[in-house]
């Protein structure tokens, strides 16, 4: 299936669909850094673009042909890291995507967020475009840790199919879900030196070192040293915090499910920032096989039905 990948960044969803079997086309950005990496690991186009800008980004977008539009809007303004203000006018994107679905109209979309996109009046504003539109919606938060990703990252899902019914392909979505979250260790198995790391806590009451028997938490923007200061809190699984270090950029990449020669570019806070903006690659290979199931289930259901007339 063709695909083009919006607000694209440095490639975790595109890589994940491509791992799965589908054919991406082309990729679009407006962050210089995220264009460059992307440029850098695949070899379809990368198009720099103001996705706010819907007609005209329709128009190229409309060129490639795509079956399916994927993308992950920006979500500062709705993430818990941020001030979750959704009129900050990054929340602005999410309807600016719905409204370049509902222009170009490829039968499949699927669009990834924050957990809590769901209370916010832009995810309403957007189903109705889609409704509109004559998509039929499947959407569910998952937990990348049931995803293969060694990481308890929870994100919105929705899937839309031109004429489809609401939640058609909900078991498909939630059907095939580890029974055990993966944890850093799993992933990871003996290429870290390291039992213990740390991660700098939104606040002080939290701990900041974690075990890799565990999930990692969700991977930030952000990467920070551990403070000389730092206090060991009650959760803190360690009596010292000798030896102790926080994941490096390249150990954050592979959290986030990036292929070791995945070549990432620029400062190390862009890098950084880039890894922590990132769709995990397994993430997105689990959403693009749930969808593959869907197709390859509504194959033979009706592949069936035709014998059974025929008989």
């Amino acid at each position: 299936m063709k695909v083009v990948d919006l607000f694209c960044g440095c490639g975790g969803l595109s890589l994940g669909f491509i791992k799965a079997g589908f054919d991406v086309l082309a990729g679009f950005d407006f962050w210089d850094d995220a264009l460059e990496v992307y440029k850098k690991n695949f070899s379809h186009p990368v198009i720099k673009q103001d996705l706010m800008n819907v007609e005209e980004a329709s128009e190229k977008i409309r060129a490639y042909g795509p079956e399916m539009i994927i993308g992950g809007p920006p979500c500062q303004d709705f993430s818990s890291a941020g001030k979750r203000d959704e009129n900050n006018g990054r929340g602005d994107l999410t309807v600016s995507y719905a409204k370049i679905i509902s222009t170009v109209r490829p039968q499949w979309f699927v669009m990834e967020n924050v957990e809590r996109i769901k209370k916010t009046q832009k995810l309403v504003d957007a189903i109705a475009i889609y409704k509109n539109a004559g998509y039929g919606l499947t959407y569910t938060v998952l937990d990348a840790s049931l995803c293969g990703v060694p990481q308890k990252r929870k994100r919105f899902v929705m899937v839309g199919r031109l004429g489809a019914k609401d939640n058609f392909m909900l078991s498909q979505l939630n059907g095939n879900l580890a029974k055990k979250p993966m944890t850093v260790a799993d992933y990871f198995g003996d290429k870290l030196d390291i039992k213990y790391y740390y991660r700098h806590p939104r606040s002080y009451v939290r701990r900041g070192i974690f075990s890799v028997d565990e999930p990692s938490p969700t991977i930030r923007g952000v990467n920070r040293p551990m403070p000389a200061g730092y206090e060991l809190r009650p959760n803190d699984p360690v009596k010292s915090k000798d030896g102790i270090r926080p994941l490096t950029t390249a150990e954050r990449a592979m959290v986030q499910t990036f292929p070791e020669d995945f070549v990432f570019l620029g400062s190390k806070t862009n890098q950084e920032q880039m890894i922590g903006n990132a769709v995990p690659v397994n993430l997105g290979k689990y959403v693009a096989n749930a969808i593959k199931s869907y197709i390859d289930n509504t194959k033979d259901e009706k592949e069936n039905s035709e014998k059974r007339e025929i008989a």
